[in-house]
């Protein structure tokens, strides 16, 4: 579905990421972890063509990013506030949305009322800009319009970050349920290893632009995570003797 190919980006002669060939299947959940300056959002950014490679390729669904536009109409995403339109209402901006997406009013309806609960009566029919809300409602207003138009490819990044406990749950249910239909692939960053190994299928450590760990999730995977970054190796609870 999506695939790096000697993807480089460096700046100023420094390689921030290094990824001699990376595929993401269709239908999978992508987990990228790492810590800060790890390359997450470089890579998420050039999937996206937000910024250009300084050498190697990505391709969506067999199209290059880089030259053509093709993949816009099958993915979504919510890297930063910027995904967003701060002038609008959430109410207009998913409109907006719905009609990028050939949605009609039904659609659109139907769509917000999928994610009532995520936004826990604390969004819709406000009457108030997106740039003024609290930061958190700001992050459920992005990460639900990267669903809009039911695309084949979400990219979130941080989607967790920002969130109340309730709606970090709330948001794990959302991204099972969108996976459960198979033909979907979505990618997702996050610090939050437990979210990850919650709901990824797939998890890639990155550590200075490179691919140090890729592993399909099990059950022993929130323990290997800790302890590749704890340095601390895992004990079974006790009880588990019992």
């Amino acid at each position: 579905m999506i695939q790096a190919i000697n993807l480089q980006k460096a700046y100023s002669q420094i390689t921030v990421l290094n990824l001699p060939e990376l595929t993401i299947n269709r239908g999978e959940v992508f987990g990228l972890v790492g810590n800060n300056g790890a390359g997450k959002t470089t890579l998420f950014s050039l999937v996206l063509d937000l910024i250009r490679a300084t050498k190697g390729k990505v391709t969506s669904n067999e199209v290059e990013v880089a030259r053509s536009e093709e993949w816009k109409s099958f993915t979504g995403a919510y890297i930063d506030e910027s995904f967003t339109i701060g002038y609008l209402t959430p109410d207009e901006y998913f409109g907006f949305l719905g009609e990028l997406r050939d949605m009609n009013q039904n659609d659109i309806d139907l769509f917000k009322n999928r994610f009532e609960t995520f936004f826990h009566d604390e969004i819709l029919g406000k009457k108030k800009f997106i740039r003024d809300l609290s930061k958190g409602n700001q992050k459920k207003v992005g990460v639900a319009g990267a669903f809009m138009g039911n695309p084949d490819v979400v990219i979130l990044d941080e989607p967790f970050a920002n969130l109340d406990p309730t709606s970090q749950y709330r948001l794990r249910e959302i991204i099972k349920e969108y996976a459960i239909r198979g033909e979907k692939t979505l990618l997702i960053s996050s610090h939050d290893l437990d979210h990850v190994a919650d709901v990824c299928t797939r998890i890639v450590i990155l550590e200075k632009g490179e691919i140090v760990k890729d592993v399909p999730r099990t059950e022993t995977t929130l323990a290997e995570l800790e302890e590749f970054f704890t340095g601390v190796k895992q004990e079974k609870p006790f009880y588990e003797d019992l």
